[in-house]
């Protein structure tokens, strides 16, 4: 009876040392649903309705696609464009390393979001500043897991 307690306890104990690998909240695919840009004292929506945006994070990369939902057909409003790179989440803080971008003048660039998750929505606020550009906003997006 001893060896199948000191068993038992043997088993637990070592159970309870292997820590499960916490899930990456963030992790998934989210699509666009609001966006809001606060320039200087102005705060104005910058979601468009006839494109679709899509994000995609795995464990350590993150990737965005947007375009427009007539195909391309209308060549006056024809929307494409993607990008991507490495990220990293400490805690709420997202910072994204754009590697990838069509407009190459963004690449190289890092951005810093606060993020939330409440049931399927993720939403990240932070400031793009790209000083080449003349870029210096405040950006805040939502998105719901696809």
């Amino acid at each position: 009876m001893k060896k199948a307690i000191l068993i038992l306890v043997l088993i637990i104990s070592v159970t309870a040392c292997n820590s499960e690998k916490k899930e990456n909240p963030i992790k998934g695919t989210w699509r666009l649903i609001s966006a809001e840009t606060t320039e200087k004292d102005s705060t104005f929506s910058t979601f468009n309705p006839k494109t679709k945006m899509i994000k995609i994070i795995n464990d350590t990369h993150f990737a965005f696609f947007n375009h427009d939902l007539n195909n391309g057909k209308d060549t006056t409003a024809a929307v494409f464009f993607g990008g991507g790179g490495k990220y990293t989440l400490k805690d709420s803080v997202y910072t994204e390393n754009l590697e990838y971008f069509n407009n190459r003048q963004w690449e190289n660039g890092k951005f810093e979001f606060v993020v939330k998750i409440k049931n399927d929505t993720l939403t990240q606020k932070g400031v793009e500043k790209i000083e080449k550009l003349g870029i210096d906003r405040i950006i805040t997006e939502k998105y719901v897991r696809e």
